[in-house]
C-alpha cells in the first residue's frame, strides 16, 4: 500500500505526486523522489521497479521478505534491510522488516509486518531542510536512526524484567519459576541481538569511507547510528551475562532447595529407626528376656525409645537439619 510519494528539490517539498510521474521527476537535475509503502504488493514492487530502475536481485530479496539486516551495494544504488522490534501480547516481540532502496535521487522504504509508521521522520527531515540538501543518503541515515531510537525502549524493557526477577531469585519456593521466565526473557534478548548484531555491520559499512557512494557526505551521521548500535549492543550482552549468571544462581538454589529436603527426610529417618530399632527388639518372641516380668517394663521402654528420640530431635535441629 502506497503511504506517501513526495519529490524533494533543494531540500524543500515539492509536492506529492502520482506514481506514474516519478520517472519524470527523477529527471530533473538537483530533485529526489521520497516514496513509502507498507506491505507491499508485488504487483506494486513491479511499479516501483520499473519507476526506479531497481536491481532485480534486491527487488526479489524485497519480495520474499524475511531478510536479515544487511546492506547490499549494486554500484550507484545500495539495499538496506533494517528490522522492527514490537511488543507482541503472545510472543513478547515480535519483528518486522524495513526495506530501504537508495539510489543518487530517491529513496524507496518498504516496512513489512509492522505497525510502526515513519511518518515522524518525514516531518523531521522536511523541518531540516539544510538537511535534507544532502539527498537521499541523509533520508536512509534518518531511516536508519529512527530505526535504531527504537530498540532502546525494549532494552529498557528488558533490564527492568530482569530485576524484578532478580528481585525474587531468592524467595524460597520460586527458584524454578524464576528460572522459566529466565529462558523466556533469554529467548527474546536473543531475538534483540540478532537484530543488533547484523545492523551494526551495515552501519560500519556506510560510515566507513569506502562505504557506498550514495552516503557521501553523511559518514558522520551514520557514525553517529554505528556509535548507537555499540550502546545497544554493549546492553544487550551485559543483560545475557546477568541472565547466565541468575540461571546458574537458580539453578544452584533448586539443589540448595533439594539438599534440604533431603536432609530433613533423612534426619526424620534416623529418628524412627531408632524408635523401630527398639520396638523390634523388645517385640522379639523369646521366652527369657530381660525387664520381660517388670511392673515397669512396658513405660521404660517407651520413655527411653522417647529419650532417645528428643535427644536425636535436638542434634539434628542444632544441625541445621530440622
Amino acid at each position: 500500500m502506497l503511504i506517501n510519494c513526495v519529490a524533494y528539490e533543494d531540500g524543500t517539498r515539492l509536492n506529492e505526486l502520482p506514481v506514474e510521474e516519478i520517472s519524470d521527476y527523477l529527471a530533473r537535475p538537483g530533485c529526489f523522489v521520497w516514496v513509502a509503502l507498507r506491505d507491499a504488493t508485488t504487483a506494486e514492487l513491479d511499479v516501483m521497479q520499473e519507476e526506479f530502475a531497481l536491481h532485480e536481485l534486491a527487488v526479489e530479496d524485497a519480495r520474499k521478505g524475511e531478510q536479515r539486516p544487511k546492506v547490499e551495494d549494486y554500484g550507484d544504488s545500495i539495499y538496506v534491510v533494517m528490522h522492527l522490534v514490537e511488543p507482541d501480547p503472545e510472543e513478547g516481540y515480535r519483528l518486522g522488516e524495513v526495506n530501504v532502496f537508495v539510489g543518487p535521487n530517491y529513496v524507496l522504504s518498504v516496512r513489512n509486518r509492522s505497525q510502526q509508521d515513519f511518518l515522524g521522520v518525514r516531518a523531521r527531515c522536511e523541518r531540516e531542510p539544510e538537511l535534507l540538501r544532502h539527498g537521499s543518503g541523509f533520508v536512509l541515515y534518518a531511516l536508519m536512526d529512527a530505526v535504531v531510537d527504537r530498540y532502546f525502549p525494549v532494552v529498557d524493557r528488558l533490564e527492568s524484567e530482569l530485576e524484578s526477577i532478580e528481585d525474587r531469585i531468592f524467595d524460597r519456593g520460586a527458584a524454578r519459576a524464576s528460572i522459566e521466565r529466565l529462558y523466556e526473557l533469554k529467548r527474546r534478548v536473543m531475538l534483540l541481538k540478532h537484530v543488533v548484531a547484523p545492523l551494526m555491520e551495515v552501519a560500519g559499512k556506510l560510515a566507513s569511507t569506502r562505504g557506498p557512494v550514495v552516503c557521501e557526505g553523511n559518514r558522520e551521521y551514520f557514525r553517529d547510528v554505528y556509535d548507537h548500535l555499540l550502546r545497544i549492543n554493549a546492553s544487550v550482552d551485559t543483560i545475557r551475562e546477568t541472565i547466565a549468571t541468575a540461571i546458574q544462581v537458580n539453578l544452584s538454589m533448586v539443589a540448595i532447595e533439594d539438599s534440604e529436603v533431603s536432609k530433613r527426610l533423612a534426619a526424620w529417618a534416623g529418628i524412627f529407626a531408632i524408635a523401630t530399632a527398639f520396638a523390634g527388639i523388645w517385640g522379639m518372641n523369646f521366652a527369657r528376656m530381660p525387664e520381660l516380668q517388670w511392673e515397669y517394663g512396658y513405660p521404660a521402654a517407651l520413655a527411653l525409645i522417647v529419650t532417645t528420640c528428643l535427644i536425636l530431635y535436638r542434634r539434628f535441629k542444632r544441625a541445621g537439619w530440622l
